[in-house]
């Protein structure tokens, strides 16, 4: 039998990997939905994050299932999980953890002290960051190096987070008293941004009876950190085309307007529709093109092909782009949403280039 975490060498053994990637993708979906009712393109979103090495923002009003979305992946996945309650009093080493003296005894009875590291809750697979935006600027920046580098650094040294290592944050966009705005850098490092929204009729119909009735539901482990990580490297090898890159490179690009004053090259060529020149502050960053192109990977190979489509790039588009664009001050104004900039890019956008 072969190995699922070995690297595919033949064509013959790649399909069989794909195979197995959309059995597995399946399987966890299934256990997901044992415990969360509905909210099947969200499901969707953060498997595809998890399988594309990303982090996902989840933002909603409370009571809608979040934190219970984050908390069953972590059940059906065999990895380590830790939650961190994000609060205004919360500190950077609340997180990270810190270097705390050690006193020991030796074989002369005398006392040495030593400085040992204390991992904080960062050190765990899947990381649950909820009500993330309650926290201070400072103790969110905490979050920046783990995000980027899978790595912390505490007192000079650098310690290595457990791979793999996932961040899904939740945040509630109604109520802003006592709550600080995710910072750009920090949003960016994102791979999408989730919009949970409320249940259907019969969801909530289905919810009650769970919940109300004394049912229970099992939700069993069925994907370990090592078929994990296999899949993350075969989501890479997905063959994308010179023209399906150009289109992620194109729809990109089609965020920034040419008034964005920083911009060294203001003669470049643009993409930009007026919509976009009208309501945007600031484009959307090379990261975005990366989610693009990772998130339709594993869309390709959900789909049983092995090479990425336009369609593919459309579809995981919004949750790529939507928390990457800043919007200006006549956008809040007449309530222009990300979503309908983002909307009108892909309605308007060329599938081939001129």
């Amino acid at each position: 039998m072969p190995d699922p975490t070995a690297e595919p060498r033949t064509p013959e053994e790649a399909a069989q990997a794909a195979e197995r990637f959309r059995a597995d993708f399946a399987a966890v979906r299934e256990q997901i939905a044992r415990a969360v009712v509905g909210h099947s393109e969200v499901v969707d979103g953060v498997l595809i994050a998890l399988f594309a090495g990303g982090h996902v923002l989840l933002e909603g009003v409370p009571g809608i299932g979040k934190t219970l979305l984050v908390r069953t992946l972590a059940r059906a996945l065999d990895l380590s999980f830790s939650r961190i309650q994000f609060t205004p009093d919360l500190m950077p080493a609340d997180i990270t953890g810190t270097t705390v003296v050690v006193e020991s005894d030796t074989e002369g009875g005398s006392r040495t002290r030593d400085f040992v590291f204390r991992p904080g809750p960062v050190f765990a697979q899947i990381l649950l960051a909820d009500e993330i935006n309650r926290a201070t600027p400072k103790t969110q920046s905490a979050l920046l190096e783990a995000m980027q580098e899978r790595s912390v650094t505490v007192a000079g040294t650098t310690h290595a987070l457990p791979e793999p290592f996932f961040v899904l944050a939740t945040q509630n966009p109604i109520e802003q008293e006592g709550t600080y705005p995710l910072p750009e850098a920090q949003l960016d490092r994102f791979f999408f941004k989730l919009l949970v929204g409320s249940s259907a009729r019969a969801d909530l119909v289905e919810i009650l009876d769970r919940t109300a009735t004394g049912r229970t539901t099992e939700v069993r482990r069925v994907l370990e950190s090592g078929a994990i990580l296999a899949h993350q490297r075969l989501v890479r090898r997905v063959a994308i085309a010179p023209h399906v890159r150009d289109y992620a490179v194109r729809l990109v690009l089609a965020t920034h307007a040419p008034s964005e004053s920083f911009d060294p090259e203001p003669s470049r060529e643009r993409f930009a529709t007026p919509m976009v020149e009208k309501y945007v502050r600031l484009g959307a960053s090379p990261r975005a093109g990366q989610a693009l192109e990772l998130g339709g990977k594993v869309a390709a190979l959900l789909d049983g092909r092995a090479a990425v489509s336009v369609d593919d790039v459309r579809r995981v588009a919004a949750a790529a782009l939507r928390h990457r664009l800043i919007l200006n001050f006549e956008a809040e104004a007449e309530g222009v949403s990300a979503d309908a900039i983002v909307r009108n890019v892909l309605d308007t956008l060329p599938v081939s280039a001129a």
